[in-house]
């Protein structure tokens, strides 16, 4: 049996008190498991950047139950939590998030900088070679497009071997291209055995998970396949 990544029981995150009190994510449950690739859609507004912000541990929910392979994410402190968002969860987001002062490998070494690992450079090396950028270590931000921007944004996340990858809104900024691209990459990752939750509007975008969720007014529910 697959390990269990996520698990999510009767989450509910409210934000404000009183009259004012909203339910951006209400009584939610939800289960990934390692090597899974799923997409969360829904439209702006839906709660699904919330969901995303507990599910990569930048939240707390209000109530319900979060674990984290295993792990009862309710009960880390803020120094856990930013270990299992340093070491454990590969974020990428639809602001590639790119030091442009800094090469491609040094902008990929980052999260390495906050734990004591060995062979750094090399590290950051293998990972743009993932991402087929072996040819672009050196070059800075503004001397890269957009879809090799955020190629460096996934090796980054790739960098700390991390246990899932949490791509929110990955080809936003990309045109057409460039966006078929990124996502070819992520389902390479996954039929490697990395586990990934993709947060998107787009319908096609979120073809490429096996399985596709659905956030409206707070709640989630599974697609149907037509």
């Amino acid at each position: 049996m697959a390990t269990e990544i996520i698990r999510l029981v009767d989450v509910t995150k409210i934000y404000g008190d009183g009259d004012a009190t909203v339910r951006a994510v209400d009584g939610v449950s939800l289960l990934v498991h390692e090597g899974d690739f799923i997409a969360v859609m829904g439209p702006s507004g839906s709660g699904k950047s919330t969901l995303m912000h507990i599910l990569g541990c930048l939240d707390v929910p209000t109530s319900g139950e979060y674990r984290f392979a295993g792990e009862d994410v309710a009960r880390m402190n803020e120094r856990e939590l930013a270990s299992i968002r340093n070491r454990r969860i590969g974020f990428v987001f639809q602001q590639f998030h790119l030091l442009s002062s800094m090469s491609a490998w040094r902008n990929v070494e980052l999260p390495l900088l906050y734990r004591t690992a060995h062979e750094r450079k090399q590290t950051a090396l293998n990972a743009l070679a993932q991402v087929g950028l072996s040819g672009r270590v050196q070059h800075r931000p503004n001397q890269l497009s957009g879809g090799q921007q955020q190629r460096v944004a996934i090796a980054r996340a790739l960098v700390t071997d991390p246990t899932m990858i949490l791509a929110d809104e990955p080809t936003g900024n990309l045109d057409s291209r460039a966006s078929r691209e990124v996502l070819d990459i992520l389902t390479g990752l996954n039929k490697s055995g990395h586990t990934i939750v993709l947060i998107t509007h787009d319908p096609i975008v979120a073809s490429v998970a096996e399985r596709v969720v659905e956030m409206a007014d707070g709640h989630l529910r599974e697609r149907v396949a037509a």
